[in-house]
């Protein structure tokens, strides 16, 4: 085990290879079936599809994937968008991926299912959260009376396509014990908050063989799946977060598809699940809009600078990193895994020190330079919260030891203006040695640890 483990993390593609979703003339192919299920749920019979894989035979019992369509779809929604036989021939001509049956659903769960007219209707919308139903007792029981598959849980996965990729982690994590494999692709706004997703982050750290959650970093619905990433970041909970560049469309999700198809019914290392993706995210610090420095899930940075005319850059955090030139005239770097929390950093463009005009700027090392916070797990305690804030005031007072007007910062508490003739105890906070005045207030965050702290 401890061998294939090794193999496994050594052999993971990043990403799908060219030619990946194109037919291949000579390599066996998989079948493709429409079938009709009566469904108890509704009230009426349903349909779906359903891929076999080559060389498919009735005396060999196959795990299955059951893979959902987005709000705008059907169940030929992936067929002909995303072409999963032809994704899944091309895997397993490599022997990249285990056999399995694949099923397509109709995850609109209503009597007139059709994607016609407004689909973003509140009957329509309602029909996919209906559909958890539909799916547990109507669809799997009859798959599994027709198909030679196997019934435990560990032999069972979900996924989907932005609605489809919120019911695939609504249903999936909501059903444990139906559900090992779990995948979101671009998971739209359907999905559940995150504390209501995973209640129980012990259980699903147990029983879950893999949790996949990947989207576009141009996707507006990124927000949804990043919500959930950082949750299960900080409740410990293993899984692929996977960001790539795209937005919300069948060349993101076709990759989504053949990265988590491959991992699907074998040992996988929960160790290198931070290693797997394309991008980072945007560090907090950023400066609106930019891209670059970006924090990838093992606390590597990437920095990326456009600087055609320079003769060399490095960047300095913790240790100088050369960058490597394009033709572009882009200068790139990955750095090695980052301490947590916050740092400050500088560029040096042909030897000369200078603030990273993609982030913030902060009085550090004696100067203003650039900074960059590395998130973790226990960085809860400092996180903007809907909850009642205080407020960060500047002040100036004369100074008689130096004769000169100085600064300060002060945190005043949630209501402190409304609370008339209350008086309050004073905490004097001091900053380090190449600091001033607003490295607690910016850098440390004092507002936000009181404010979480009082409430």
């Amino acid at each position: 085990m401890l061998t294939y483990l090794y193999s496994w993390s050594q052999q993971q593609e990043r990403e799908a290879p060219p030619g990946f979703d194109q037919v291949s003339a000579n390599i066996p192919h998989g079948r493709l079936d429409s079938i009709s299920y009566k469904s108890n749920t509704i009230g009426t019979t349903r349909k779906a599809l359903v891929y076999t894989p080559p060389n498919f035979s009735k005396k060999k019992k196959y795990p299955v994937l059951y893979l959902l369509h987005g709000i705008g779809g059907d169940e030929k929604e992936w067929l002909n968008g995303g072409n999963p036989r032809v994704i899944m021939d091309n895997l397993y001509a490599r022997s990249a991926a285990e056999p399995m049956i694949i099923v397509m659903p109709n995850g609109r769960a209503m009597k007139d299912d059709r994607a016609t007219g407004n689909v973003m209707a509140a009957d329509k919308v309602q029909a996919f959260a209906t559909f958890e139903s539909d799916l547990l007792k109507d669809l799997i029981p009859f798959i599994e009376k027709k198909y030679p598959v196997l019934t435990n849980r560990e032999s069972r996965a979900i996924a989907g396509l932005s609605m489809g990729g919120g019911q695939s982690l609504n249903f999936g994590l909501g059903n444990l014990d139906k559900f090992a494999w779990v995948g979101g692709f671009s998971s739209a706004p359907n999905t559940k908050v995150p504390e209501e997703l995973i209640p129980d982050p012990a259980r699903a750290k147990e029983q879950l063989r893999l949790l996949w959650i990947s989207c576009g970093d141009n996707d507006g619905l990124l927000r949804f799946s990043q919500r959930t990433h950082e949750y299960l970041d900080q409740t410990n909970v293993p899984h692929i977060y996977y960001l790539e560049p795209g937005v919300h469309d069948f060349k993101v999700w076709k990759n989504g598809l053949y990265m988590f198809s491959k991992m699907l019914f074998k040992p996988v290392d929960p160790s290198q699940f931070k290693k797997l993706t394309l991008l980072g995210t945007p560090a907090t610090t950023n400066v609106r809009n930019a891209k670059y420095p970006q924090v990838l899930p093992d606390s590597r940075v990437v920095f990326r600078v456009k600087a055609p005319e320079a003769q060399k850059i490095q960047v300095d955090l913790g240790r100088k990193y050369d960058l490597k030139k394009d033709t572009g005239g882009y200068w790139q770097v990955t750095t090695d895994s980052i301490g947590e929390g916050f740092h400050y950093y500088s560029l040096l463009i042909d030897g000369v020190a200078v603030a990273d005009p993609a982030s913030q700027s902060f009085y550090g090392m004696g100067r203003m330079a650039s900074g960059i916070e590395i998130p973790f797990a226990g960085g809860d305690y400092y996180a903007a919260k809907n909850i009642p804030h205080g407020d960060l005031r500047q002040h100036r007072y004369f100074s008689n030891l130096t004769g000169s007007w100085r600064n300060l910062q002060v945190y005043t508490p949630p209501g402190y203006d409304s609370i008339k003739n209350k008086t309050y105890p004073v905490l004097y906070l001091l900053h380090g040695g190449g600091e001033d005045e607003t490295g607690w207030a910016r850098q440390g965050k004092t507002d936000l640890i009181l404010d979480n702290l009082i409430a």
